[in-house]
């Protein structure tokens, strides 16, 4: 068995990798390709959090496994991820565990590559500003999934806690200094919000972020956030107003995203408002944007495939590059 650590992943994978593994991962599940039970979610209601056990398998790859991801946001105010893991590979051949990965590291690394590859899919070609709601575990993978997709010459940063996207911003212009950026806070999001071209959300709200009216033709928008029928980081406004939406898994998003929960419930959408899952868009079978006006808008929860054909790649990479620590039980 073979246990790998955040610095292990990095040395083997990079975000530009985990994008294009993201892709197939979509275009597998959308075909079918892959056995992804709903995922377990247990409030842990004393600490405010929950813990998740996500299982997938897939049969072309002889893989599978589980991530059990816990999800606590006070424990930012303590210096620690909201967001922690550990990924369980199975060898599928065999029945044997044949790798442990650092969940943590690999559900920021797919989170952030889930919106690049829709990004990269869906945004229009000539985008320069983007604009990041959040600063916590999930933000740096998401900010350079945004710059690897599209070479943006700014990013606006917002948080509640506007001292932590200060230090976010200042770390960030120096750790992706590569990508040519400027990264930035804004204090007031709604002042800017009508500049951007790219929107990516990632927060635990439970009231939408940004004022959707404000938004203009042609923006791209990410709502990554919001993995309960509670939270809700987009408003009504923009779902209704996007021309296109897609999903990860449309079963799971109407299932457990506020953000269309909400207003389905209240009739103001309907299901078919939802275009088709984006791993549709990757397999040939939907066409994403037609013109240079239309609003675009992904939406995802996450699903256990993507962490599954990401952790197969990075192990099979680690095996080739020596690299990972061994363990015999």
């Amino acid at each position: 068995m073979l246990f790998l650590t955040k610095e292990d992943i990095k040395k083997v994978f990079t975000m530009k990798d985990a994008i294009e593994a993201v892709k197939e991962a979509f275009s597998i599940y959308s075909r079918g390709k892959s056995v992804v039970p709903m995922r377990v979610n247990i409030g842990i209601h004393k600490h405010k959090g929950q813990t998740l056990y996500m299982p997938a398998y897939i049969e072309e790859m002889d893989s599978g496994g589980v991530k059990i991801v816990s999800v606590f946001p006070q424990n930012i105010e303590k210096g620690m991820a909201s967001v922690q893991a550990t990924m369980v590979l199975v060898n599928e051949q065999t029945g044997q565990i044949c790798a442990i990965l650092d969940g943590t590291y690999l559900t920021q690394l797919r989170t952030g590559a889930a919106q690049g590859a829709a990004t990269d899919i869906l945004a229009r070609k000539d985008s320069k500003v983007g604009m990041l709601f959040g600063t916590g575990g999930q933000a740096v993978s998401q900010l350079e999934a945004m710059l690897v997709a599209r070479k943006l010459q700014c990013v606006y940063v917002y948080d509640i806690n506007l001292q932590r996207a200060k230090q976010f911003c200042e770390r960030m212009q120096q750790e992706l200094a590569q990508y040519g950026a400027q990264i930035q806070v804004t204090e007031d999001p709604n002042s800017v919000v009508s500049e951007a071209d790219i929107i990516t959300t990632v927060t635990t709200s439970k009231e939408p972020v940004f004022d959707g009216r404000l938004v203009k033709a042609g923006t791209h928008i990410n709502g990554v956030g919001s993995y309960t029928p509670e939270m809700q980081e987009l408003d009504e406004y923009i779902v209704q107003r996007a021309d296109r939406i897609f999903v990860d898994s449309k079963e799971a998003v109407l299932s457990e995203a506020g953000d269309f929960i909400i207003p389905l419930k209240k009739g103001s959408i309907n299901e078919d408002s939802i275009n088709g899952e984006l791993g549709e868009v990757v397999a040939g079978k939907l066409h994403g944007r037609s013109n240079e006006k239309q609003i675009t808008l992904f939406k995802t929860v996450g699903i256990a495939v993507q962490d599954v054909v990401t952790a197969k790649k990075i192990y099979d990479r680690a095996l080739e590059q020596g690299v990972g620590q061994k363990i015999d039980f």
